[in-house]
């Protein structure tokens, strides 16, 4: 039995509280750097780099635009150094594409509707300004989410013991080794390594700056991680701290803030919230209800549900975004892995997105603060989640920036889709909560994954059947994916490259704007249930 061997480790994990514990679902890992380490201990040993000398020459070539000047764009399809393979995987069938919003992000091509287009700027058109909207890197789970390891870890507390055999031996060992909240070391690199592909494709831009960037993020640590990585990226590492003004926008109830809007719009909590959870749940019932069956047969001790098995598929995905790896990821079907990506679809949906009655609103402060970069005017209404204090001062809100960069959340991200009527994300209709449509349109894993990033190009572009005259366009990439922009007024004619005629699509904004209502739908009595039919983020009275 594995309990007498367990319990027997208790009195040594104990006395050594930040050694790897041995013991099944124990929630003590090693913890580095060690206790009473510090970077000044033998300071004078190791003088920095201006000290030591002999760098050697310096100079530095014109700035890169390859989104321009390149045949073709890069495609991100590998998530290296992470490992995702297991006896269980068609060699064709990539799990981490079905992770949903744990998915580490990759170039989704024509996913919105546009397979001819391309995230390069189309031929003959000059590149402006970029809007770029950024979700932080993978991170650890959200601290006491997982309640499994608690399972195991009570069991052998108790007394009461477990054994596992099969393919869930591994369990007979297994240790919780993740943190909370902050960013993985994958996560890391994904933001760096973002940072470097933006400096590649519109460094050019830098050249038009009269002042430091601002570029903005929000308090919490993940998100400071985050936007720091990416600068290190986009300016290099001894650069970035000294190459633009880092914003930091408190996150917490009581402060506006429109890159974490729920705190500002009461009705994206509670019980409107928690019906994207319920339907959630409800489909995992359905999804791996015969998978309990299936586990539970090779582990004796403790009873499976649909809830700890779902939080077995949570494990894999998050050991393997942490750790680099995960046993878990092998326990699972090509069809229960297409379950738990519905799962978060659905989560989505009905809790951020097109099906709930907050979605828009949550997303339209992002949107008040773009109409007013794009016609560089002044913000004096403050009326949604926007920030009278950093909005309304042209030193923290600057108008001429040629590129702007926003970290935030996904939920942010989903939100924001729905407050610029993102409509090809709907075409499929309301999420049916018992079964996964054939053409489902809605997938989380491509609009908000771990380092999920929406793309605003401003361009010019020359006018058809004119040699000499050209308009200002602009379009969406959302993970490299262009977005068509018809569900826009005033953008409606289709287009292969996602353009839309500037002024028509500020207009656009300018109508959806108007159109929300955000103190009915953040403050009003929107009571639950609420019609399932919704599609456009917003319940129309």
């Amino acid at each position: 039995m594995v309990s007498a061997l367990l319990l027997a480790a208790l009195p040594l994990a104990a006395a050594f509280p930040h050694s790897a514990s041995i013991f099944a679902g124990s929630t003590t890992s090693a913890a580095f750097p060690p206790p009473g380490a510090t970077g000044t201990s033998y300071e004078e040993y190791f003088p920095a780099a201006a000290e030591v000398g002999f760098a050697g020459p310096t100079p530095t070539g014109a700035e890169p635009e390859a989104i321009q000047t390149a045949p073709a764009a890069p495609v991100k399809l590998d998530t290296y150094p992470l490992v995702a393979d297991g006896a269980a995987y068609n060699p064709s069938f990539n799990p981490m594409r079905y992770w949903g919003n744990l998915s580490p992000w990759f170039s989704v091509g024509g996913a919105f509707g546009l397979p001819e287009a391309s995230p390069q700027v189309p031929s003959g058109c000059e590149l402006t300004q970029v809007h770029i909207v950024q979700r932080h890197g993978a991170r650890y789970p959200t601290s006491g989410t997982n309640k499994f390891a608690a399972l195991l870890q009570d069991a052998v507390v108790n007394g009461t013991g477990f054994t596992a055999h099969g393919p869930l031996e591994f369990l007979n060992t297994w240790t919780y080794k993740l943190g909370a909240e902050i960013l993985t070391p994958f996560g890391r690199k994904q933001l760096y390594d973002l940072g470097v592909a933006a400096r590649v494709q519109y460094g050019h831009l830098l050249d038009e700056f009269t002042r430091l960037p601002v570029f903005r993020t929000t308090s919490e640590w993940r998100m400071v991680q985050s936007a720091r990585n990416w600068a290190a990226g986009f300016f290099g590492l001894e650069e970035y701290p000294t190459s633009y003004h880092e914003e930091i926008i408190i996150e917490e109830e009581g402060y506006n803030n429109t890159l974490v809007p729920w705190n500002d719009c009461d009705n994206a909590n509670g019980d409107l919230y928690t019906m994207g959870s319920w339907y959630a749940n409800n489909w995992t019932e359905i999804y791996l209800k015969d998978t309990v069956k299936r586990l539970q047969q090779y582990v004796d001790g403790v009873e499976l549900t649909t809830t700890y098995v779902s939080e077995m598929q949570d494990l894999c995905a998050y050991e393997t975004v942490s750790i680099g790896y995960s046993k878990f990821c092998e326990l699972f079907t090509e069809e229960e892995w297409k379950g738990y990506q519905y799962a978060n679809d659905l989560d989505f949906w009905y809790a951020d997105g097109p099906g709930n009655p907050t979605g828009a609103a949550q997303g339209i402060g992002y949107v008040q603060e773009l109409v007013a970069r794009l016609t560089q005017t002044p913000m004096t209404v403050f009326d949604t989640t926007t920030n009278g204090t950093l909005d309304g001062n042209n030193i923290t809100f600057p108008l001429d920036q040629p590129i702007y960069m926003d970290a935030t959340h996904d939920t942010n991200i989903a939100s924001i889709a729905v407050a610029m009527n993102f409509t090809s994300m709907v075409a499929s209709g309301p999420l049916p909560v018992d079964y996964i449509p054939e053409d489902l349109s809605y997938n989380t894993q491509h609009i908000a994954p771990f380092a999920a990033h929406l793309v605003g190009q401003v361009m010019t572009c020359p006018v058809k059947h004119s040699t000499s005259d050209s308009e200002k366009y602009i379009r969406w990439l959302l993970n490299d994916g262009v977005v068509p922009l018809t569900g826009i007024k005033y953008c409606e004619e289709p287009n292969k490259d996602g353009l839309c005629l500037l002024d028509n699509f500020i207009k656009g904004m300018q109508e959806r704007v108007a159109e929300v209502d955000f103190q009915y739908d953040c403050f009003g009595n929107v009571s639950v249930p609420y019609p399932d039919n919704l599609t456009n983020g917003r319940y129309i009275r």
